[in-house]
C-alpha cells in the first residue's frame, strides 16, 4: 500500500553488524525474489487519479482514511511513504469491476485504469480535520438502519504502498459484502522490500495515532467496530488496543467486536506479554496462520529464529489467552508468498462471522464439509471444512 524507501539502511546495517546484516540481507534477497515473482511494476504513481467515466456494472465503495503518511504532491498518489504527523485524513470512493475473481485485484496496467476491467478510484479529496473525518463516518453510518451501524477498520502490513493498501481494502469490502463503513488506517510503509526497519519503527510511531483513530470511531455513532490486520500491521493494532486497555477509560469498550489478526507479524512471546497485560478479550481474538508463509519464515530468519506468530502457533496456548486459531496451511495462495491468504476468506466472512457469533467449541473430526452453511461455530469448526477449494481449520475455540 505504500512509499518510496532508500536501500542504503540496510547496507549501513550490513557494514556495521555484518553477522546481524548478513543474516538480515540474505532474507530480504529471499523475500525479494517471493514478492517479485510474477508481479508487474508497482502502482507508486496515478493509480489513485479519479476517472470520470463510470461503467454500470461496477460496484462503488466509499473509504474513508487515517493516515500517519505524508501527502504525495504527484497527481494520482495522494500519499507517499514518509512519516508524517498529526494524522491526516481522506475520503475516497474505489469502483471494483463487474468481471471481478475473488480474493483478486484488478489492476490497471496503465494508470488510471479502466473501469470496465480494472479497480480506479472515482473520487478523492483529503479531509482538513478530525471533526471533518468524524462528519463523514458519522453521515455514512445514518445512511444505514439502526442495529446496523457497523464499522470495517483494516490496517495493512508491510512492505505496502498506499494504492496498495487502499485497493486490498476495498477488494476484501467487496468480496465480504461487509456492510460496516470501511476505514482504513493506513501507517508509513515505504513500499520496499528492503525497508522492513524502516517498517517496522513506522508500525511502532503509529501506535498513538491508531489508538486515537479507534477511539474516535468508538466515539461515533457507530454500534459496533470490528478490526482486522494483517501482517506488521497487527504489532501496531495489537499494541493499540493494549495501550487502550491499560489506560482503564474506555466508555465505549462494549462496542469492540470482532479482531482479527491476519497473518500477525508478532514475535510468539512479545504476543503472549502482550495478551497477559490486554486480559481475555470479551470476543476471542481470531488469529489467521498459515505454516507456508514465506514472507513469515524470512522474517523469523531476521528475528534469530523466534516463531512468529501468523506461522505457527500453539492454538491451546492461545486459546487460554483469549484467541481462536484459524489455520489456512491447506488452502491454495493467490500470491507465491503464501502471505496474502487472507484477502481469499472476505468470500466466506459472512458464514464465519455468523458462526464466531455463537461462540467457540471445541472441534470434532466427523462432520461433513457443507455445515458452515447453517452458521453454527459447532458445525464449523468439524472437519473438513471447504474454503476456495481446500480445506481450512478452526484448530482452537477460547
Amino acid at each position: 500500500m505504500r512509499f518510496l524507501f532508500a536501500a542504503s539502511t540496510g547496507r549501513l546495517w550490513a557494514a556495521r553488524r555484518p553477522v546481524a546484516g548478513k543474516r538480515a540481507c540474505l532474507a530480504l534477497v529471499f523475500v525479494a525474489s517471493v514478492l517479485a515473482a510474477g508481479c508487474a511494476s508497482r502502482p507508486e504513481t496515478g493509480f489513485l487519479a479519479p476517472v470520470a467515466e463510470a461503467d454500470s456494472g461496477s460496484t462503488a465503495h466509499t473509504l474513508l482514511v487515517a493516515t500517519t503518511r505524508k501527502r504525495d504532491d504527484r497527481p494520482g498518489t495522494l500519499f507517499s511513504g514518509e512519516r508524517s504527523t498529526p494524522l491526516d485524513f481522506a475520503r475516497i470512493v474505489v469502483s471494483v469491476p463487474e468481471k471481478h475473481a475473488e480474493g483478486e485485484i484488478e489492476w490497471a496496467s496503465t494508470a488510471p485504469g479502466n473501469p470496465k476491467t480494472d479497480f480506479v478510484v472515482r473520487q478523492a479529496g483529503y479531509l482538513d480535520s478530525e471533526k471533518a473525518f468524524v462528519s463523514a463516518l458519522n453521515a455514512q453510518l445514518a445512511a444505514k438502519p439502526k442495529g446496523k451501524r457497523n464499522i470495517f477498520l483494516f490496517i495493512h502490513g508491510y512492505n505496502t504502498m498506499f494504492a496498495e493498501g487502499l485497493y486490498r481494502f476495498a477488494q476484501l469490502v467487496h468480496d465480504s459484502r461487509a456492510e460496516g463503513v470501511p476505514v482504513l488506517f493506513t501507517w508509513a510503509s515505504r513500499g520496499q522490500v528492503t525497508q522492513y526497519v524502516y517498517d517496522t519503527n513506522s508500525a511502532t510511531a503509529a501506535r498513538d495515532d491508531l489508538e486515537r483513530t479507534i477511539r474516535l470511531l468508538l466515539a461515533s455513532n457507530a454500534d459496533q467496530v470490528n478490526i482486522l490486520a494483517h501482517s506488521m500491521g497487527n504489532w501496531v493494532t495489537v499494541e493499540a488496543l493494549r495501550q487502550i486497555r491499560i489506560s482503564g477509560i474506555v466508555p465505549q469498550a462494549s462496542k469492540v467486536g470482532h479482531v482479527v489478526l491476519a497473518a500477525p507479524d508478532i514475535d510468539i512471546d512479545v504476543f503472549k506479554s502482550q495478551m497477559r497485560r490486554f486480559g481475555k478479550p470479551k470476543r476471542p481474538f481470531v488469529i489467521v496462520l498459515s505454516k507456508d508463509d514465506k514472507a513469515l519464515g524470512a522474517s523469523n530468519f531476521i528475528a534469530g529464529g523466534r516463531g512468529r506468530l501468523g506461522a505457527d502457533s500453539d492454538p491451546e496456548e492461545l486459546a487460554a489467552l483469549g484467541a481462536i486459531v484459524l489455520d489456512m496451511t491447506e488452502v491454495k495462495g493467490l500470491d507465491s508468498s503464501n502471505h496474502g491468504k487472507f484477502a481469499q476468506l472476505a468470500a466466506v466472512a459472512p458464514k464465519l462471522a455468523a458462526a464466531l457469533e455463537r461462540g467457540a467449541a471445541r472441534p470434532h473430526p466427523s462432520a461433513k464439509a457443507g455445515e458452515i452453511a447453517e452458521g453454527s461455530l459447532e458445525a464449523l469448526v468439524k472437519l473438513p471444512i471447504t474454503i476456495i477449494g481446500a480445506p481450512f481449520r478452526i484448530l482452537s475455540g477460547s
